[in-house]
Parts: structure tokens; C-alpha cells; sequence
């Protein structure tokens, strides 16, 4: 927590890493300006061919039945969405504020070890159509997916929508 700080109230917005994209910053940045960061046991983040990818630990995540509690996992497919999206705008060269508009959850089976989950769009066109409606309007919104997998096993699908509002 920084000096200026105090728990319990709000905390000035913290602007992003300025220059090239450099994931180690970005998720340095991420856990200064949203705290519960810390405590998701993300261990690896990797952006490749329009995926986002997180590594996490089980063990900051558990239930009381010693296997993945759904609310961290909801929370950890909300925030990498959110995160896709404000990365990929910085790779546009746009810096505008998003929002999550819908998000769903699907447990599929129960999370028993580390696991990784996945952030792609929704459809292939997604981010063209989402960079169109930008040019066109200056806001726009895009779907997402989100694949949780312990091992082979996939034990969350998720999907949601995440709004780009206008440049203030």
C-alpha cells in the first residue's frame, strides 16, 4: 500500500504504465490500482494471438471443501476480461475507460489444483468490429470468453460483454 493511502478510503486513480506494453508492469500497475489483485495467486500472465492468459495458484482461492471457490473464480474471469480489453486498447493507442456491462459463469466441474484461464473475444470479427465502432463513435462494447482449466479439465466457461466509454 502506498505511504498516502489509508485502509478504507478511496485512492486516487493511478494512471497506467506509460511506453511499450510490458505485461510484468501492467499487472504491477493492476495490483496498485485494484488491491484484491494481490491476493488472486496470480503466478504467470502471457498475451498472445488475441489471449490473454493467467496462471494462478489454488491455494488463495479456496472453498471450504479444499477445491475453487466460485466467487474468486467469477471475480478472476470478470478482471482478465476487463484487463483483455484495456490492453488491447492500449495497443490501439487509446486510453478510455472500460466497464463490465454482463457477465456469466458456468462451473463445469471443481477446480482441485492450480489452473490457468483464458481470455479470447467472443467471435473472430470482435475487435475489428469493437476498433470500427470506436473510429465511428468513440465508444463501443465487445464479448468475451473466458476458459478456466485445472490440467485438461475445463471447469469454468464464462462469457461477457465489456463497455469502452467515450474519451472525457
Amino acid at each position: 500500500m502506498s505511504p498516502s493511502r489509508q485502509p478504507g478510503l478511496p485512492h486516487p486513480r493511478l494512471p497506467l504504465p506509460e511506453g511499450k506494453e510490458d505485461l510484468h508492469a501492467f499487472h504491477r500497475w493492476l495490483g496498485e490500482a485494484i488491491p484484491m489483485v494481490g491476493a488472486l495467486g496470480i503466478s504467470d500472465v502471457s498475451h498472445a494471438n488475441d489471449a490473454l492468459t493467467w496462471h494462478l495458484a489454488l491455494a488463495p482461492n479456496l472453498n471450504d471443501k479444499g477445491t475453487g471457490f466460485g466467487g474468486a473464480l467469477a471475480a478472476q474471469a470478470t478482471l482478465q476480461g476487463w484487463c483483455w480489453v484495456t490492453l488491447w486498447l492500449r495497443q490501439q493507442g487509446r486510453a478510455q475507460d472500460v466497464v463490465v456491462a454482463e457477465a456469466s459463469q458456468r462451473f463445469v466441474a471443481p477446480v482441485t489444483g492450480d489452473y490457468r484461464l483464458i481470455c479470447t473475444p467472443s467471435s473472430s470479427d470482435g475487435p475489428a468490429t469493437l476498433a470500427e465502432r470506436l473510429r465511428e463513435r468513440g465508444k463501443g462494447s465487445i464479448a468475451l470468453s473466458q476458459q478456466l482449466y485445472c490440467g485438461d479439465t475445463l471447469c469454468l466457461e464464462a462469457s461477457s460483454r465489456y463497455a469502452v466509454l467515450p474519451s472525457s
